[in-house]
Formats: C-alpha cells, sequence, structure tokens
C-alpha cells in the first residue's frame, strides 16, 4: 500500500470529498484545500509528495500555483497534477511551460487518476542500477542518479519532465525521435500530450541550457535528436 501525502487543491467541495475517498481507499495520506493561497502555504510548510492542482481557482488560479511552486527551490520537485474543466490545447501547452507533469480534464475517472498518480510517483524514483550513470558531453553533463545537469560547469535547474526528456535523448547521440517516441519515453503511452506540447518542452529545456543547447537538434519533419560530440 502507498503512503504517500497527496495535496488536493479544488474548490468544488463534492470534488474534493470524491478525490479524498478514492485516494485514502488506495492507501494515500491525503490532505484538501480550496484556494491556491492554501496550497502554496501547506506545500511550504508540510512535505507533499504530489499535489493534484485545479487551474480555476479563485484568487491564485492554477497556473500561477504551479509556477511559485516550480519557481522555489524547496517546492520545485513536487510533481503536479492539473485538474481542469478545460480541454484546449493552449491550456494543455500553458500548464506543461509552468512545469505541471501531468493533466487530466473533468469529468474524469477516479481510477483514471488514481493510474495517472501511480505513474508519476514512479517517475520520481531514481532508475534502478545507474546511479553512477553520467551521460552528454564535457560542456553538457547529466548525473542520472543525482538528476543533475551542468552546462558549462554551471547547474542548470530542470523540471522533472525536461529532465528525463534531456536523458532521454542524450542515451543515444545522433539518433532521431519522433515526438510521439519522446512523449512515450517520457511521460508513458496514455500521456494527453500533442506534439506542439513537446515543441514547448524542447523550447524550456533549450532556453536554460543556454549555449549548450545546441547539442538538442531538430531534425525537420523527422523530430529531435541529440549531437554527437
Amino acid at each position: 500500500m502507498p503512503n504517500e501525502r497527496i495535496l488536493v487543491v479544488d474548490d468544488e467541495e463534492d470534488l474534493l470529498e470524491l478525490i479524498r475517498y478514492n485516494l485514502s481507499k488506495d492507501g494515500y495520506r491525503v490532505t484538501c484545500v480550496e484556494t491556491g493561497e492554501e496550497a502554496l502555504e501547506h506545500a511550504a510548510r508540510e512535505r507533499t509528495d504530489l499535489i493534484v492542482l485545479d487551474l480555476m481557482l479563485p484568487g491564485v488560479d492554477g497556473l500561477e500555483v504551479c509556477r511559485r511552486l516550480k519557481s522555489n527551490t524547496s517546492t520545485r520537485n513536487i510533481p503536479v497534477v492539473m485538474l481542469t474543466a478545460k480541454s484546449e490545447e493552449v491550456d494543455l501547452v500553458t500548464g506543461l511551460e509552468v512545469g505541471a507533469d501531468d493533466y487530466i480534464t473533468k469529468p474524469f475517472s477516479p481510477r483514471v487518476l488514481l493510474a495517472r498518480i501511480r505513474a508519476v510517483l514512479r517517475r520520481q524514483l531514481p532508475p534502478h542500477g545507474d546511479d553512477d550513470e553520467i551521460l552528454g558531453t564535457d560542456e553538457l553533463v547529466i548525473h542520472v542518479g543525482r538528476h543533475e545537469v551542468t552546462a558549462g560547469g554551471k547547474s542548470v535547474s530542470l523540471t522533472h519532465t525536461e529532465f528525463r526528456l534531456l536523458q532521454f535523448l542524450a542515451r543515444k547521440p545522433g539518433w532521431v525521435f519522433s515526438r510521439s517516441q519522446i512523449v512515450t519515453a517520457v511521460q508513458g503511452d496514455d500521456y494527453p500530450v500533442t506534439d506542439r506540447a513537446v515543441d514547448v518542452q524542447i523550447a524550456g529545456l533549450r532556453k536554460k541550457l543556454g549555449e549548450a543547447s545546441r547539442y538538442v537538434e531538430t531534425v525537420r519533419g523527422a523530430g529531435y535528436r541529440f549531437k554527437e560530440s
């Protein structure tokens, strides 16, 4: 049985109770709040293993909550599952841009939510047996076990998804991967993501890497690859 602590943020009381019931039944320790302000305070004060975060909240909305969480060194590694009634691509892309790890639209099945939460939490675990593995080049170093990236000798702060994406490409320098292959490898087969969302992740990754971004190459009409040194 899992024992992770999950924070659920939504202003719909009935939905909060439904999520609390199903997560608690599955063994998770659940805390529910109704505002973005409460979510930020709780995450800063209490150990939190994952946040289920509604996009439309009174006051500080879900996107701003996610943005603040990911910009704070003490909370940036907490995975966030966005929960919203909006299904347009622009909302999905915006959620990914601010660091969300997954995205579920209402109405949803509690079983689907549970499956997504399990998948996100599994992705937080370091890969077995490769704690000392180092990928990349002298200029761009990826330390798998430490979940650290340095570019030009300087540490680079990446979201969990950005790190997995870079790690995936760097394992096979020169190989070209399609957007769908990247999605499957980084997020799982059922991740509700579009080609545009992959491009957004790549753009954000390149921006953080600075000059070392030249190692993440676009192959027109095919996808992306890690440049061979």
